[in-house]
Parts: C-alpha cells; sequence; structure tokens
C-alpha cells in the first residue's frame, strides 16, 4: 500500500507557514531576553553563584550560655572545633570569624583563623554575616552562615546547601533539615520546619508543627527539625537589614521567618544529621561524651 502524507493546499500552507514564523519569532525574542537577564545577573559567562565564603558568627554576649564560643570541647574552644569542620567544605572559597568580642577574635586568630571585627548592634546572626561580607576585600556571590555551636557540623550539608541554592535561582535563602527526634517535640530551642513538595520551607516554628488535634506526637509522621546552617545569595543578604521585623519573626525569635513573610522563597535540604547543638552548659557534656565515642 502507497502512504503518503497528507500535503495542505497552499492557502492553508501559507497560514500555517506565518503562524511558525510567530511562534517562532515569539521563543527567539524569548530566549533573547531570559539570555540577557542571565548574563545581567551573573555578570558574563562565570558559573551562576560560584563564589563562596563561609562567616562563622560569634558573640561572647550571650543570654543562655555567656562565654559559649569560647568553651572547651575536649580541649579545644568550641569555635576552634566549627572553624576546622568548615575548612574542611569543598565549595568554600574562604572562611572567616565574624564577632564583636576582642577575646574571640584573640582566640581565632591563636588557631590560624581569618577574623572580622563587627559591631556589638547586629541583632542576630544574619545581620553579622552581611556586615562582615561588606568588610571583605573579595566579592562573593553566597555566604554561608555556619552556626559556631555546632562542633560536629558536616562538611558534607555545608556543600548541600551551596549546591541547592545554586540549583535554585528563584530562591535567595537555603537551609537544611534532618529527622526529628521525639523527645525534642516539644523542646523551644529544637526549631521545627515544615516543607512543600518541592523542597521549599512554608514555615518554621519553636512549637512542634504540624500540631494534630489529639497534641501529642504522631510517631508515623516524619516531623523535621531545623539545622542552623543556612546560606544566603549576597545580593538578598544586603537586602535584609532593611527589612521591616514581621509579626511571626517576633513572635517565634525565628529570623528566617522575615524572609517567608517578605515573599521569598527558601530552599530545604533534608539530611541524615545527628544534631548537636551547644544551647546550654550542659550541652557540653553531651557534645564530648560524643566525640569520645567517635573516637574510641
Amino acid at each position: 500500500m502507497d502512504v503518503r502524507p497528507c500535503r495542505s493546499s497552499s492557502s492553508s500552507g501559507s497560514s500555517s507557514s506565518s503562524k511558525l514564523w510567530i511562534v517562532q519569532g515569539i521563543v527567539a525574542s524569548a530566549v533573547i531576553v531570559a539570555g540577557l537577564a542571565a548574563r545581567t545577573y551573573l555578570g558574563g559567562s562565570r558559573k551562576f553563584r560560584s563564589r563562596v565564603v563561609g562567616i562563622i558568627p560569634a558573640r561572647f554576649a550571650s543570654s543562655r550560655f555567656p562565654g559559649k564560643p569560647l568553651v572547651q570541647i575536649l580541649g579545644k574552644p568550641m569555635i576552634q572545633r566549627t572553624w576546622e569542620r568548615a575548612k574542611l567544605s569543598t565549595c568554600l572559597n574562604h572562611v572567616v570569624v565574624a564577632t564583636d568580642d576582642e577575646k574571640i577574635a584573640e582566640c581565632c586568630r591563636g588557631f590560624g583563623a581569618d577574623v572580622i571585627m563587627t559591631s556589638e548592634s547586629c541583632r542576630n546572626g544574619t545581620e553579622r554575616c552581611n556586615e562582615a561580607l561588606q568588610k571583605l576585600q573579595q566579592k562573593y556571590d553566597v555566604v554561608v552562615n555556619i552556626q559556631g555551636d555546632e562542633p560536629l557540623i558536616e562538611p558534607g550539608i555545608i556543600d548541600g546547601i551551596v549546591k541547592a541554592l545554586q540549583a535554585a535561582p528563584d530562591a535567595v535563602f537555603s537551609t537544611a533539615v534532618t529527622a526529628l527526634k521525639p523527645e525534642d517535640a516539644f523542646d523551644p530551642n529544637r526549631v521545627k520546619c515544615v516543607v512543600d513538595n518541592k523542597g521549599y520551607a512554608i514555615y518554621f516554628s519553636r512549637g512542634l508543627i504540624p500540631y494534630n488535634k489529639s497534641g501529642a506526637v504522631n510517631p508515623r509522621y516524619p516531623y523535621l527539625l531545623h539545622l542552623g546552617i543556612q546560606s544566603y545569595d549576597t545580593k538578598f543578604l544586603k537586602l535584609y537589614p532593611a527589612l521591616p521585623p514581621t509579626p511571626l519573626q517576633l513572635e517565634e525569635d525565628l529570623e528566617q521567618l522575615k524572609v517567608l513573610e517578605n515573599g521569598y522563597k527558601m530552599k530545604v535540604i533534608k539530611v541524615d544529621h545527628e544534631a548537636h547543638g551547644v544551647d546550654a552548659p550542659e550541652d557540653v557534656e553531651k557534645i564530648e561524651a560524643l566525640m569520645r565515642e567517635h573516637l574510641s
């Protein structure tokens, strides 16, 4: 059987051809506009958000644990333990400590860390990171805020949130979560997080979220614990201090809520990590016991 393609009449062919040219023109224009936008943002052909600095904000005057960065963890200051872990990251071009305290600065210089002095007026770690960023001589695309009270932070998590932000141009912020232990469900020092189906943050809370009608922990629900580490696009970080405080941020005392309340997107990665932050003096013994287990 002879099968031949159907042929349109010349009039319909001309109409189809015109429509095709119109569609192609629209697509071409869109590609050009997108390309120009990308070129403007990236400053040429350089890789998206490629230059990354890790900043460890540290202050002496903590209300719950004064002098916390200098507390000894198996013979080394906690800030040194955190700095050494951060230096193992493969995505960080540079690591610095940002502090307003000369005792912390002297300690950090003693073990080889670069230090940026910041003002006492910084209201949180994000603002301290922003001030330190302005004082750095090099220009960076991404800042990673590495909590100084996480002496066992895994370098792979640092790399993970950096790569997540690089892969999500619609986000200005990235962070990490892990499984929440049932015993931490109602601990206000353990911040919980809920995430949408595309991996973007919906909300953070010191209370248990989601919260069911029974008021009890559901052993079958995968609750998420927020890990303190986070990264920002530097253009957004420069805007952050000028954003007014928001009601949810003030009520929960969580700086990341100001990002969400102002309509910005935050990428979240899920990791398998045993969270071991130092929030109070009694946490030091727990950290040291865990480190001894790993060393033995």
